[in-house]
């Protein structure tokens, strides 16, 4: 059992890695000993966060923008320069939008399909060199992609672009997973619940909204950052290298108790 859940010495990229569960996963993933570039699109947040998560370990701060192909080009060829070879790819970055159904607009469509769906697929390629690099048999390199249960069952919320862009996030793993699998790179993607994040500060910064959520979690609360850098480990470690094209909800038993 010794080093089953071991990554010290790896190299990882977390997009959206300045808060929320991109915070979560790239705290866990620096404590565990990896070596860790967190981007995000907001250069600000990123380098304040990115000094916070330096007194965990080997942390860099990378500004990017996976919406457009051309932004998620150059954030590949930047992480490209600092690591040569990338062992774990943390697709995090994603949007949200809300309308009444008659009046959802076009960018809403647009927004969360750039950047959910086509962001993944583009800085995944993009990187494909990088993670070749790194990969063998043994030890695979992992590509883990953020989903959400609101990709798995319909949601409550009037957030219907997001719902969509998740449930193809999900399929886009299995296609990717299928693809890469003789390369010795392995995708996967966890389908967080409530999570406290920028996203869901309307529902969980609010006590009364925070106990009604709770109420719906057969686990009686909402996740941890423990919850989320766990699973990402596992995923990312000798204990998961025979994991790949899984969608994993990752929600207190919101899916499969109900």
């Amino acid at each position: 059992m010794a080093g089953l859940f071991d990554i010290a010495g790896k190299t990882a990229l977390v997009t959206g890695g300045s808060r929320g569960i991109g915070l979560m996963i790239a705290r866990g993933l620096l404590e565990a000993g990896a070596s860790v570039i967190v981007s995000s699109r907001k250069a600000a947040d990123l380098e304040a966060t990115a000094q916070q998560l330096a007194a965990a370990g080997d942390c860099r701060a990378v500004q990017g923008d996976v919406s457009t192909p051309d932004g998620a080009a150059a954030l590949a060829a930047a992480t490209r320069e600092r690591f040569p070879r990338l062992d774990i790819l943390i697709n995090n970055a994603g949007v949200t939008w809300g309308a009444p159904l008659e009046e959802f607009p076009g960018s809403g469509w647009d927004r969360t399909s750039h950047t959910n769906v086509e962001g993944v697929f583009h800085l995944t390629v993009a990187l494909l060199p990088a993670l070749r690099a790194a990969a063998d048999a043994a030890h695979p390199a992992r590509v883990v992609n953020i989903g959400s249960i609101d990709g798995l069952r319909a949601p409550e919320l009037e957030n219907y672009s997001y719902s969509a862009s998740k449930a193809a996030v999900h399929m886009l793993t299995r296609h990717l997973a299928k693809r890469l699998a003789s390369e010795h790179i392995t995708v996967n993607a966890i389908a967080p619940g409530p999570f406290r994040s920028k996203m869901t500060a309307f529902m969980l910064d609010d006590e009364e909204r925070r106990e009604l959520v709770e109420q719906r979690v057969p686990l009686a609360r909402i996740g941890r950052p423990d919850d989320a850098a766990g699973l990402t480990i596992f995923l990312c470690s000798r204990a998961g290298s025979y994991l790949t094209g899984t969608v994993i909800p990752l929600d207190g038993g919101i899916t499969g108790c109900n």
